[in-house]
């Protein structure tokens, strides 16, 4: 067995399970074998492992999040909330909300839109928000209880069955095999994003421009 480097992964092993994950017959899988150990990532699953139990309201049998994605939120709030002063939404063609650019949000806005491209919903665009990822960072910002385990399971399943060659969530499904009692036997190991702390957030997701954050030593220029 070979250890695994502090901040690596096994990129071989994650590939495998994605590969293995595709199945024609089931457009949806929610579980693959990977070298004779069974992983799960059913919603109920991965709440159990991440420690993220669903919250419900009493008398209510959807989530807080759930049920706002329900309502046809005011794309308005979203930009009252997320976006500096004086700035929201960027129009489409037709007039519509389209996206919020990157420099327009807030520092806790591109916090959270950050940790939402590592560690939720994965994208290859991971500069401005259209509108299903301001919805998201809006629920995150507003403290939303959510069902992470479903949201990532979602995920998951699509990316196996897409024709992307990207491998979203490779600590987690690293971290499932490991549990599962799955050896790894790679030599090569591909290191992971660096840290979502407070000096990578003032370094990537501080806006000068934001009036409700400010970090010790720093001015405009």
């Amino acid at each position: 067995m070979t250890r695994q480097p502090d901040g690596h992964i096994d990129l071989a092993l994650v590939k495998e399970s994605y590969a293995n994950l595709y199945d024609l017959e089931d457009k949806s899988p929610r579980q693959v074998g990977v070298r004779g150990k069974l992983i799960k990532f059913v919603a109920t699953s991965l709440n159990t492992f991440l420690e993220t139990p669903v919250v419900l309201e009493p008398g209510e049998h959807l989530t807080t999040y759930s049920r706002f994605c329900h309502s046809c939120p005011d794309p308005q709030e979203f930009a009252t909330r997320l976006c500096i002063p004086g700035h929201g939404f960027v129009l489409n063609a037709e007039g519509a909300p389209w996206k919020i650019l990157r420099k327009d949000l807030t520092t806790l806005a591109q916090t959270w839109s950050v940790l939402s491209y590592s560690n939720l919903a994965p994208t290859s665009h991971v500069s401005d928000l259209n509108m299903d990822r301001a919805r998201l960072v809006y629920g995150l910002v507003m403290k939303m209880d959510m069902d992470l385990g479903s949201l990532i399971s979602d995920q998951i399943s699509q990316m196996a069955q897409s024709n992307s060659s990207r491998l979203d969530f490779p600590a987690l499904i690293i971290a499932l095999c490991v549990a599962r009692g799955v050896i790894s036997d790679s030599l090569m190991f591909e290191s992971l994003n660096p840290a979502i702390n407070l000096a990578y957030i003032q370094k990537n997701c501080w806006n000068p421009d934001d009036p409700s954050i400010t970090f010790p030593g720093t001015c405009k220029t």
